[in-house]
């Protein structure tokens, strides 16, 4: 049997996804339109046909219908491709599975359970007069409270292959040996690649905006920290093309340095 014959025909499998996130703050489809361009300033390669995920939380439609197929158009126009709705309001749910969207749920983190309480002991009888007590000692200043422990780092020493997917929740990430294209490495905190990074890096990715990502050849598909990212379709610019670096985020913009010190 050859080998398409024996093959199924579908398979399902787990799959990275990156995904922008597009705030509106505002509901009038001109003005949306307006600040896109402005963002992107005309130009058509400012986006690679990325998936969004349009966040309506902010966004007042004042009661009036949305034009979902008009708001939709509007970012596939700047190659933004909506996939998804976040903080919809259940009246507009129906509208936007209708459209082909779906509803992109944050499942609410439970509230601590309240301890319950001892029962009140039953009032016991008046003690019988007793002698004056000696003094108490002085009670003693409680310990301070200890630091919390600096976060530990994730260590890989083996290349990463493409279509491999690495996350380092909740510390930094550090890659001994190659990323390559097509994969992906994620920390909650900084990443820091000792050869070739040629694949995707998503440094930050709980929110930390001090975060960094360090590379002794910076050679990356796409790089994010907090969210913010940037893709290089076409290379890394010539003066930090394989070359030590490191980016940082500096307000929402991203900022690419050498390492090296002599460029200071």
């Amino acid at each position: 049997m050859s080998k398409n014959q024996s093959a199924k025909p579908i398979e399902i499998k787990i799959s990275t996804v990156v995904a922008v996130s597009a705030i509106l703050h505002a509901s009038d489809l001109a003005t949306l339109d307006a600040a896109m361009r402005d963002m992107t300033g005309g130009e058509p390669d400012y986006f690679e046909g990325e998936f969004a995920v349009l966040d309506i939380g902010d966004a007042d439609f004042g009661g009036a219908a949305v034009d979902w197929g008009a708001l939709i158009a509007m970012f596939k126009s700047h190659r933004l491709n909506p996939v998804a709705v976040r903080n919809a309001p259940a009246a507009l749910e129906a509208e936007i599975l209708a459209h082909g969207l779906s509803l992109d749920v944050i499942a609410p983190q439970r509230a601590a359970q309240p301890r319950a309480e001892a029962p009140a002991p039953e009032p016991m009888p008046a003690p019988m007069p007793a002698p004056a007590p000696a003094p108490a000692p002085a009670p003693q200043p409680a310990p301070a409270a200890a630091a919390p422990a600096a976060a530990g780092s994730m260590i890989i020493d083996a290349p990463v292959r493409g279509g491999q997917r690495i996350y380092a929740r909740g510390s930094d990430l550090i890659v001994m040996a190659a990323v390559n294209p097509g994969a992906e490495i994620i920390a909650d905190g900084s990443i820091h690649v000792y050869a070739p990074l040629r694949g995707r890096a998503l440094a930050g990715a709980s929110g930390n905006t001090e975060a960094r990502i360090f590379a002794h050849s910076m050679e990356p598909e796409l790089i994010s920290i907090a969210g913010i990212y940037r893709t290089f379709e076409g290379g890394m610019p010539k003066e930090h093309a394989k070359r030590p670096t490191q980016i940082r985020l500096l307000g929402d913009k991203l900022d690419i340095k050498p390492i090296d010190p002599t460029s200071r």
